[in-house]
């Protein structure tokens, strides 16, 4: 059993005006809000933890008929993995399945695609990706694959969605507050411990008011 974690604390800047009087997890794209189109990626057995911090009492109303705990970091926020690693006491000391709340996809769920090429002996991290031209709402890559799946840093590459699985050990290894998951991707490049599958279908990022539109229009376009 895996334990999910569901990043929506950002304040959603690049989202105004329609952050002006809610989190960005609760923007809504084809008649539903971000987060629940996150929660259908990610919904399985095991803990789930939301993290909120702009309008968070708008998001934990939103949530609180779901078995879900949702996490108010305040006064600092702590960025993907200073958030984590807070949210640790609920979601145990196993691997986590992670998700950014601001994208909509096409295809399988995202849990079924990790879980299915997750590897513990092998791997402390997975990550989600999209070749360009399937992922809207993104000019540039962010990964390359090798054959056996090992990542490495690549601007012309794959892009990722979001989403993963990681090994929390090396969060706590970390001795800052606030820091970005990021950090110890780089570390398990080095390693030799970061992997990606492909997700096979389309993916749109929906981080400003335009990216709406173009999300809206993907899952039109799928059904």
């Amino acid at each position: 059993m895996i334990a999910t974690m569901v990043f929506a604390a950002g304040r959603g800047t690049r989202m105004r005006p329609l952050t002006d009087d809610r989190p960005k997890a609760m923007v809504q794209v084809a008649g539903r809000p971000l987060i629940d189109h996150a929660l259908h990626q990610v919904a399985g057995p095991g803990p789930t933890v939301v993290n909120a911090h702009h309008f968070a009492d708008l998001l934990q109303r939103h949530l609180a008929d779901k078995t879900i705990a949702v996490i108010h970091e305040t006064p600092t926020l702590l960025e993907t993995g200073g958030g984590l690693r807070n949210a640790l006491p609920q979601l145990g000391d196993g691997p986590v399945l992670t998700m950014n709340a601001d994208a909509c996809w096409t295809g399988p769920r995202a849990r079924d695609t990790l879980l299915a090429a997750w590897d513990a002996d092998a791997m402390d991290g997975l990550l989600l990706l999209v070749p360009q031209n399937r992922a809207i709402g993104q000019a540039g890559g962010n990964f390359a694959r090798d054959a056996q799946g090992r990542l490495t840093r690549d601007r012309e590459g794959l892009v990722h969605t979001g989403a993963g699985i990681v090994k929390p050990g090396g969060l706590l290894a970390d001795p800052r507050d606030v820091f970005s998951l990021r950090d110890l991707w780089f570390d398990m490049i080095d390693r030799g411990r970061l992997f990606g599958v492909v997700h096979p279908g389309r993916w749109a990022d929906v981080g400003t008011p335009d990216g709406i539109a173009a999300a809206e229009a993907m899952l039109a376009d799928a059904t």
